[in-house]
């Protein structure tokens, strides 16, 4: 997968969240991973929550949740804009790999929605 052109931009509906408009789609061959930079505009409401913008965007991009991992969300002082660095793997263990602990937990850990006991 290449860099999203200007005039390719791809807009993707994120619900009650808002929307996301991605700004750079690109796959990194060494890592085996793509590289998506989004940019999230929630108007008159909070910062979407890191867990469930996780889940929608698995769903969005049709992968499986534990293959992504949203590294940072940087919001807009005042402005209803955040900027999303997402990293979406091959594989869980790839991901497991080169992802540091702490970004698993901020993610809500491996399988966030799994039934524990």
């Amino acid at each position: 997968m290449s860099s999203a052109s200007s005039e390719q931009v791809r807009t993707v509906d994120l619900g009650e969240m808002g929307s996301g408009e991605v700004l750079s789609d690109w796959y990194n061959p060494l890592i085996k991973r793509r590289e998506v930079i989004i940019r999230v505009r929630h108007d008159l409401k909070s910062t979407p929550m890191r867990i469930l913008l996780r889940q929608k965007l698995s769903e969005v991009f049709g992968v499986d949740i534990k293959r992504l991992y949203i590294r940072f969300i940087k919001t807009e002082y005042g402005a209803g804009v955040s900027t999303v660095r997402v990293h979406i793997y091959d594989s869980p263990e790839k991901a497991l790999s080169f992802e540091p602990e702490y970004i698993i937990e901020r993610n809500g850990g491996v399988d966030p929605f799994q039934e524990e006991g």
